[in-house]
């Protein structure tokens, strides 16, 4: 089992810890990761883009003029797409789908494959609790800068929802927060590091290792 380092609010090592090498010593296959990536980013798509067509703009009731002896072509509405104002045809519609597919078992798969990345790279960072009591972002900026993540972004994962944690990381650039039972492949790629206080290691096992 791989033992990993565990630090105090100063920056220490304290001891080392085991973790399960189900989660933490998963070969990279990156073919799996990226195929994660792209379905977990085109799930969480905004569709923005819509037009209307001739059916949907306003107006356009009355005949703009009539049918014959006036010199001009035939036309039955204003709001046709030929006319300024008027709809639009093939146009983008909000009812557009880009969602894809992946099988749970591949989630969980992909996450592992990250994780232990992560931790074969010395970018994943036990932590013995967050010490930020006081809910300030100094508190907290100045205990992450005594770890070795300090040169890149962060983000934070803790077994439990600390709000005064929560609120101190808000204002600090470049970090992040995230529960340990809330894990996902596209968070945990757009941050260099990953650092968890000790109890959130016996939840990230306990979520991902089971299935």
């Amino acid at each position: 089992m791989p033992k990993l380092k565990v630090y105090d609010t100063s920056g220490q090592v304290m001891q080392e810890q085991e973790v399960s090498a189900a989660v933490f010593a998963v070969p990279m296959k990156t073919t799996v990761v990226h195929q994660v990536v792209v379905a977990q980013q085109a799930n969480s798509r905004p569709v923005l883009a819509h037009t209307k067509t001739r059916a949907e703009v306003r107006g356009g009731g009355k005949k703009p003029w009539k049918q014959k002896h006036t010199g001009r072509a035939r036309v039955g509405s204003s709001r046709s797409p030929i006319w300024r104002g008027g709809g639009v045809t093939f146009g983008p519609r909000n009812d557009r789908n880009f969602s894809l597919r992946v099988n749970k078992k591949m989630k969980m798969v992909a996450l592992r494959m990250v994780l232990s990345d992560k931790v074969a790279h010395d970018h994943f960072i036990i932590l013995e609790n967050f010490n930020s009591s006081d809910g300030k972002t100094k508190t907290l900026r100045d205990q992450l800068a005594k770890l070795p993540s300090k040169a890149g972004s962060t983000i934070l994962s803790m077994a439990k929802k600390e709000p005064k944690v929560v609120r101190a990381a808000q204002n600090l650039p470049r970090v992040g927060v995230i529960a340990a039972d809330s894990l996902n492949v596209v968070d945990l790629l757009k941050y260099d590091y990953v650092i968890v206080d000790r109890a959130a290691i016996a939840v990230i096992e306990h979520t991902y290792g089971n299935s």
